[in-house]
């Protein structure tokens, strides 16, 4: 699952197990049963002041669901603490034209193991997404229309020298760290630093700064390129392993398999309880929420986004390389997805903007039974999302005439319990922060995409990661 800016194969065909092969046998069922959202049916309880637990976990996205059914299995009596009236974090799905859609992370990989592995416990599938038949591309004056699979295989060319030597300074991927000499120097490059060493045209640095800018949020020049060269590299350096990245969407939504996570015995799931303090004490770690309710437990796993620890007051105080992270932030301030319901016949039209694209990346989505085509896009810094015929300017710059109906935009740099979408990480963090976010501190051990090892910052693999792993420290805490 991936909360990142999709970038599975929109341009052309890839090699089994990619997406065109895959609906080429699924056909017209890739997207049957797609009405209707199934809601959270696990156990709910409201807080009672004093109350204690083996461990609380904070956050019901899928680091936190992830830990909680762990400790849970070992006979531990687990509380989870969600601020949202939903379970999921940055996850959600919902309904938009009468489609499930997912207004967050909404695609997974055959490369994401972990998740594999949960899928196959619950008996959960996935399906195919959209292939395009058109791509729109940025030209020496405004866009040219494309045929994918060439498309594709220019951007293809571009990543190669774009992602140059991180055979050298990834070769281990899932441990970013283990040749932390060679990262010394590229973990301080930027997005537009990088582009600016390449020796290419200026169509070709045009092309990798719109398609960059999307992921970075119009922040090309604060965020490390060294997140998605990590990500390059665990797709086995190919862009076909880029491609499967963003293969699938889990056939009955994304919040599905979370749901089967919390609804093991012994979680207790609490709703629409924020978290306003942690205090670790001689005596256990007391957690206090915004309705004044204090509760105790023997160990928490803080598995909120990092951009969120801020707000919360910890006693005593997090250790600096927490502090410096949430005071730089993680998440991508603006990450802006925008479901689209566009009238009469429109093509599965992919389109890639400009750095100053209202609408830097568009991704078709699929046809609607009573006419129409969805689409998703990601909005720039320059779009207004309030303002309609904005949107739809913004969309005609690439399918001339199309015409909205509807649409929603979920703006997560505006969500106060996320404070930004898919994490990515700036410059220097990975080398100055990554192995402390990941140690404990007291009783408290922390969790979250934002801090995986491997599928970091926009994957539910990354998230199960490091529940897995909290899980793991906890058990040695209670």
């Amino acid at each position: 699952m991936s909360s990142r800016p999709v970038s599975a194969p929109r341009h052309g065909t890839i090699t089994s197990p990619g997406r065109r092969l895959f609906l080429k046998a699924a056909g017209a069922t890739a997207f049957a049963g797609a009405i209707g959202v199934t809601p959270y049916t696990g156990s709910t309880a409201h807080a009672t002041d004093g109350s204690t637990s083996d461990v609380i976990v904070i956050g019901a996205g899928y680091a936190g669901g992830t830990a909680a059914r762990e400790l849970a299995a070992q006979g531990l009596k687990v509380t989870v603490l969600e601020a949202r009236s939903r379970i999921g974090g940055r996850v959600w799905t919902h309904t938009f034209a009468g489609q499930r859609i997912e207004l967050g992370g909404g695609w997974v990989s055959p490369d994401h193991h972990l998740v594999a592995s949960e899928m196959r416990r619950y008996g959960l599938t996935n399906v195919g997404d959209v292939v395009p038949v058109t791509s729109v591309m940025p030209a020496t004056n405004g866009f040219q229309a494309m045929n994918p699979v060439d498309a594709n295989a220019h951007l293809g060319t571009l990543f190669e020298q774009f992602y140059e030597g991180s055979r050298e300074y990834f070769p281990r991927p899932s441990d970013p760290l283990y040749r932390a000499d060679l990262l010394e120097r590229i973990d301080q490059l930027s997005f537009t630093d990088r582009i600016a060493q390449l020796s290419m045209p200026d169509l070709d640095k045009k092309w990798l700064a719109g398609y960059f800018t999307a992921y970075t949020g119009n922040e090309n020049s604060l965020r490390a390129m060294t997140s998605m060269a990590q990500w390059w590299a665990l797709g086995g350096w190919t862009m076909e392993g880029w491609e499967k990245q963003t293969a699938y969407k889990p056939a009955a939504g994304m919040t599905a398999l979370l749901q089967n996570m919390l609804a093991t015995p012994g979680i207790t799931l609490m709703l629409s309880s924020p978290v306003t303090a942690v205090a670790d004490t001689s005596s256990g770690v007391q957690v206090q929420l915004v309705s004044g309710e204090v509760l105790k437990a023997g160990a928490v796993v803080v598995a909120t986004p990092v951009n969120v620890w801020k707000t919360i007051r910890f006693s005593p105080g997090l250790p600096s390389a927490h502090i410096d992270a949430t005071t730089e932030g993680v998440g991508v301030a603006l990450s802006t997805k925008i479901w689209m319901q566009l009238s009469g016949s429109v093509d599965a039209v992919y389109a890639q903007g400009t750095e100053d694209s209202p609408l830097p990346l568009m991704i078709p989505q699929q046809e609607l039974s009573g006419g129409g085509r969805l689409m998703i896009g990601f909005a720039g810094s320059s779009l207004d999302v309030a303002d309609k015929a904005a949107v739809q300017a913004a969309v005609r710059t690439y399918i001339p005439g199309a015409t909205i109906v509807s649409y929603y935009a979920q703006q997560w740099g505006a969500d106060r319990y996320s404070r930004g979408g898919w994490g990515l990480r700036r410059p220097t963090q990975l080398l100055r922060q990554l192995p402390a976010l990941k140690q404990p501190y007291g009783r408290l051990v922390f969790a979250g995409s934002d801090i995986a090892s491997g599928w970091n910052g926009a994957f539910i693999e990354g998230a199960v990661e490091t529940g897995l792993h909290a899980a793991q420290q906890v058990a040695e805490l209670v």
